[in-house]
């Protein structure tokens, strides 16, 4: 997939060539609902004989456009996004700097210069997409334009309710994990690397990866959570319980930076500076503060039981566990 990166205003040797089918959006999670965007985007290549594009934008519009309720974390930051638009076997994946500048980018300008001079024959978005200054364009406008044809994509829905990026980003923050992967249709994941912590779990026999995120990752609730772990280029998942948060039986929660730690279960191997993708399964419960060291440890063994019967499940073993 041949990737070009884009400050408005174009130039010629950034365009595209040749006959293109574009799918359109910030594409922020690859969730269910672009899932259908992007099956769209296949059929109509396939049936007219183009080339498969795509065309996102980075930072988030709202970075521009609404500085008091800006989102400058992802689901998918831009470097995860372009490996999951390339894994849909795109030819060609513009992605446009959302400045101020692009923002004053008129309708009519973006459909000229950012769609027609880009061959584009075949235009495929979801139904609210919208573009342009003030965000005047929309599909109805874009249906109206003879040079190309619109393809619009409905609502994707999950139990009556819009999958959407917001929707699971919501749903992250209130520790409904499961009904966030259901509507990503994959578990969500952080990628990062592990680094020096405290080591104060070593001390009470829970020993941690410190993983510090490598981008922009929107960290799900603060809280204890099932996970399992990539380390390096292992084609191998180990399995744990992470804890996202400020440890408040150590810190003031006011002062402290939230991070992740991750305890694997029957590992002892050096791994600093590793780099590793931390995958999550379930949320046990939110982080509280403990009246000393022996409640937080009792606790920490419970999570850990449990933890490990929820990924026995998923994992298909043979395994039982009273909760």
């Amino acid at each position: 997939m041949k990737v070009i990166e884009i400050t408005h205003p174009i130039q010629d040797d950034q365009r595209i060539n040749e006959n293109v089918a574009m799918a359109f959006g910030f594409f922020d999670g690859m969730h269910k609902g672009h899932d259908k965007v992007f099956q769209t985007l296949d059929q109509q290549a396939q049936s007219r004989g183009l080339k498969k594009a795509v065309m996102t934008f980075d930072p988030h519009p709202s970075v521009v456009l609404n500085p008091e309720r800006k989102r400058t974390t992802y689901l998918t930051p831009l470097s995860d996004k372009i490996d999951m638009i390339a894994s849909h076997d795109v030819d060609y994946c513009i992605v446009i700097n959302f400045s101020s500048r692009f923002a004053n980018v008129t309708s009519e300008e973006f459909i000229e210069e950012y769609i027609i001079k880009n061959n584009v024959k075949e235009v495929i978005a979801g139904f609210d997409f919208t573009f342009g200054k003030f965000g005047k364009g929309n599909m109805t406008v874009l249906n109206e334009v003879d040079s190309f044809n619109t393809t619009i994509v409905g609502k994707q829905e999950l139990d009556d309710e819009k999958i959407s990026t917001t929707a699971i980003r919501d749903a992250l923050q209130s520790g409904e994990l499961q009904k966030a992967n259901e509507e990503l249709g994959y578990l969500y994941k952080i990628k990062g690397t592990v680094v020096q912590g405290e080591k104060r779990g070593r001390t009470i026999g829970f020993p941690t990866a410190n993983v510090h995120p490598s981008d922009d990752y929107l960290l799900p609730k603060k809280g204890v959570y099932a996970v399992s772990m990539e380390i390096g280029t292992e084609q191998k998942l180990y399995r744990g319980v992470a804890n996202v948060g400020v440890k408040p039986t150590f810190h003031d929660p006011a002062k402290a930076e939230v991070v992740i730690e991750v305890n694997i279960f029957d590992f002892d191997e050096n791994i600093y500076g590793e780099r590793v993708v931390v995958y999550w399964h379930h949320f046990l419960r939110p982080e509280i503060k403990f009246d000393g060291i022996d409640p937080l440890v009792e606790q920490m063994n419970d999570d850990k039981a449990r933890a490990k019967y929820l990924l026995s499940v998923d994992f298909g073993d043979d395994v039982s566990y009273n909760i």
